[in-house]
């Protein structure tokens, strides 16, 4: 962790933490940004988590907004239709069950709709600074496996797997540190092992085929790869 740690530095971060930093650590507009994010890619993320927020900013401006122009601002990210009624029912709740709030629990979070275990421990971690949450996406799943921490077929079984293996003061970066590295360098497909800072501890399991290396000094900051 301490070598992606340096290896990561300079490399674009995903979508969800740049809001997060922009905005402050503002639990909603986390939510919302990484509700958008499943299945797109990260620049389609940040554009459409920008012209939403530019229109409504907070649970009960966006509840006020129709269908049709949720899609209309969210579009082109993966199944807008679905994530357009989903963001809508979600601060409908926030604002008659929360009081306009994000809440603080998995219960409470998973109880939303469109959220999922991704999303609530993202929240969890970026917007209420929890130190005991795990964030497990493709890129989070795959690594772990790649490297032996775990043997697993779904994310949920990863990150109850990497509770029981990793050090808890990693729990909150494991997420930043791995989709960074996932997206730029330990592909899904034609993973850029030469290219990687770990290389000499990890066993490649899975890995059939690798990537041909970048030249050196030279590293890039986006494959395009799913959030």
């Amino acid at each position: 962790m301490r070598a992606l740690a340096k290896a990561i530095d300079g490399l674009d971060e995903p979508a969800v933490e740049k809001i997060a930093e922009e905005q402050k650590a503002d639990p909603f507009q986390i939510l919302i940004a990484t509700m958008l994010s499943a299945q797109t890619r990260d620049a389609v993320t940040a554009g459409a988590s920008r012209r939403l927020f530019r229109v409504a900013r907070t649970p009960r401006a966006i509840a006020r907004l129709g269908v049709p122009e949720i899609q209309q601002l969210i579009y082109p990210v993966s199944f807008y239709r679905h994530k357009a009624r989903h963001v809508k029912a979600t601060c409908h709740i926030l604002v008659a069950r929360h009081a306009g709030r994000v809440p603080a629990t998995m219960e409470a979070l998973l109880a939303l709709p469109g959220v999922g275990r991704k999303t609530a421990n993202l929240v969890l971690i970026l917007g209420h600074q929890s130190g005991d949450n795990i964030c497990v996406d493709t890129h989070v799943h795959r690594i772990s496996n790649r490297l032996g921490w775990v043997r697993t077929k779904t994310p949920e079984q990863t990150e109850h797997g990497l509770y029981r293996v990793t050090e808890r003061t990693w729990w909150p970066l494991i997420n930043l540190y791995f989709v960074t590295w996932g997206q730029n360098v330990c592909r899904p497909v034609y993973p850029l092992c030469g290219r990687c800072a770990i290389r000499s501890l990890c066993p490649r399991v899975g890995v059939t085929r690798v990537g041909r290396s970048v030249p050196t000094g030279i590293m890039p900051t986006s494959f395009g790869s799913p959030a």
